[in-house]
C-alpha cells in the first residue's frame, strides 16, 4: 500500500493495518515501516494522534492508557 493511501486512512483503521502486519509478517516496528513503505513520523504521528502507541514487548499498537 502507497505510504499517501495510509495516511489518508483514519487512526483506528490504520491501527488494525499496522497490527495485521505486525502479527502476519513484521518482527518488529523496522519490519513494518519497510513492509508498509510509510516513513516512521508519518506512522508514529497518525497512530499517537489517534491514541495509540508501540509495545515493544506484544508487537503491538496498544491506546494510549
Amino acid at each position: 500500500m502507497i505510504s499517501t493511501e495510509l495516511c489518508n486512512l483514519s487512526g483506528e483503521i490504520l491501527v488494525g493495518i499496522a497490527n495485521e502486519h505486525l502479527r502476519l509478517n513484521c518482527k518488529d516496528q523496522q519490519a513494518l515501516y519497510y513492509d508498509l513503505d510509510i516513513s516512521i513520523s508519518q506512522l508514529e504521528k497518525k497512530l499517537s494522534d489517534a491514541g495509540f502507541q508501540y509495545d515493544a514487548l506484544s508487537n503491538q499498537y496498544r491506546a494510549l492508557k
